[in-house]
């Protein structure tokens, strides 16, 4: 049976990406990376995916008349790629209706916030400024809001009172490389099943 090919859609420096690109080095993941997508041309995501030998493509938004003119030309880097499950990975931009329809229920984001509290940019400096004393990272099924498909996994993190924003968005990070991976193998084994808002792990 092939390996499940993940199309990942970054904006930025991809340590995301990294920890996907290593836990299918290892075998912890029956999944590979197939092609690596960014609507910025000098993010390092496509730096790191050209440096282990995967497609890196850049597909600049300002070339399109519109939204779904630029989504399907991702779209056609992905089937070009045979890509089963799209992985965004700090990717900035609202995944839309092209996308979606193509690969429903096919698309994963990781989020740095215990969603649904904080959805949108900077969910680790909107939880350090709340006062929370416990925040996160979730991974989740994309659908047409911001941030409010099916969650997958959550991991918790504390918030001491000596952290910085910054601190708190390093400590969280640590467990998006964990669970990312994590609900990826999830995927790749056949063991989501969503109902309604909810995903069960099949045992």
């Amino acid at each position: 049976m092939s390996k499940l090919r993940l199309g990942i859609l970054a904006s930025g420096r991809g340590s995301n990406l990294q920890s996907i690109m290593d836990a299918a080095a290892v075998g912890k993941i029956d999944a590979e990376v197939a092609v690596v997508i960014s609507d910025k041309k000098d993010a390092f995501a496509l730096e790191r995916a050209r440096l282990a030998g995967i497609p890196a493509e850049y597909v600049n938004f300002k070339d399109y008349t519109s939204k779904d003119d630029y989504e399907r030309a991702i779209l056609e880097i992905l089937r070009h790629s045979e890509v089963g499950l799209v992985c965004l990975a700090g990717y900035m931009r609202l995944v839309g209706k092209v996308i979606l329809g193509a690969y429903y229920n096919r698309v994963l984001n990781i989020h740095p916030a215990l969603l649904p509290s904080f959805p949108g940019l900077r969910g680790q400096e909107q939880a350090w400024e709340y006062g929370v004393k416990f925040s996160g990272c979730t991974v989740h099924f994309v659908d047409g809001g911001m941030d409010t498909g099916p969650i997958i996994i959550q991991a918790v993190v504390p918030v001491y009172d000596e952290d910085t924003a910054d601190i708190l968005a390093a400590r969280i990070l640590e467990q998006e490389h964990r669970i990312y991976p994590e609900a990826i193998r999830l995927y790749a084994e056949g063991r989501l099943k969503i109902q309604g808002r909810k995903v069960f792990i099949i045992k």
